[in-house]
């Protein structure tokens, strides 16, 4: 499904006179440009809105994060030489809503990751594929999380049950999958904008082949496990 036509051109115009007037305010504060890269607010932006629309989690933006962190760090330092040396309060403000902002994008960027963690531990662990999207601290927290779950149900609950009924992730020792163990539904639909061209072919190996071509800034309404690989890629944003 198109979403895209006179809204969906109106959104990129918007973008584009925001970023537009970013620069020209950079071009009259280049220290502040040092500071606190646009770029990097941006990218970290883009991140965010991903990690909240993709049913799965996705890889983990390491440098990106770091390069965030030390960011922050940097204007903290500025904001509080200029509050000593009393620099105007409005310019201080403004500095500071900047850095509420991105400070912001980071926290609910690890907030979303963590929640998803949660929601699917052990997938995430028994999954390659999701286990290398992880951070180190990540890893850690699932497996934590993971360890104290199993825990906890034994000790109120499977041990007091039959021995064929006692894994974690199984219904039943019998069962030759894990079928308690919750999965991303990679079917589910979501709202997309392309970066680029891009041709994308709508059903699984062995159908039918069906292609959707989306041009520069189409929105579409489509299944993510189409555009999963074109979002891991970054020629589709997710909204």
């Amino acid at each position: 499904l198109n979403l895209s036509s006179g809204e969906g051109e109106r959104e990129i115009e918007r973008e584009a006179d925001l970023m537009a007037s970013n620069s020209e305010a950079g071009e009259s504060s280049a220290d502040y440009e040092t500071m606190m890269s646009t770029s990097d607010v941006e990218l970290l932006k883009r991140a965010w809105r991903n990690e909240k629309a993709a049913p799965e989690i996705l890889q983990y933006e390491g440098a990106l994060v770091q390069r965030a962190k030390e960011q922050i760090e940097l204007v903290e330092e500025t904001i509080d030489d200029y509050v000593e040396n009393g620099i105007d309060p409005l310019v201080v403000s403004l500095y500071q809503m900047d850095l509420d902002r991105t400070q912001f994008l980071l926290r609910s960027y690890l907030r979303v990751r963590l929640l998803k963690i949660e929601k699917f531990m052990f997938h995430n662990l028994k999954s390659e594929e999701a286990e290398r999207r992880l951070s180190e601290q990540e890893k850690v927290f699932a497996t934590r999380c993971a360890d104290d779950l199993a825990k906890h149900f034994e000790e109120s609950v499977l041990l007091k049950l039959p021995e064929n009924y006692q894994s974690v992730l199984k219904q039943s020792l019998i069962s030759e999958v894990d079928d308690m163990v919750p999965q991303p539904h990679l079917d589910t639909f979501v709202v997309c904008r392309s970066k680029n061209f891009v041709s994308l072919n709508l059903y699984e190996e062995g159908e039918s082949p069906e292609t959707v071509e989306m041009e520069r800034g189409d929105l579409y309404f489509i299944r993510y496990k189409i555009v999963k690989r074109a979002i891991e890629s970054g020629q589709i944003d997710l909204i």
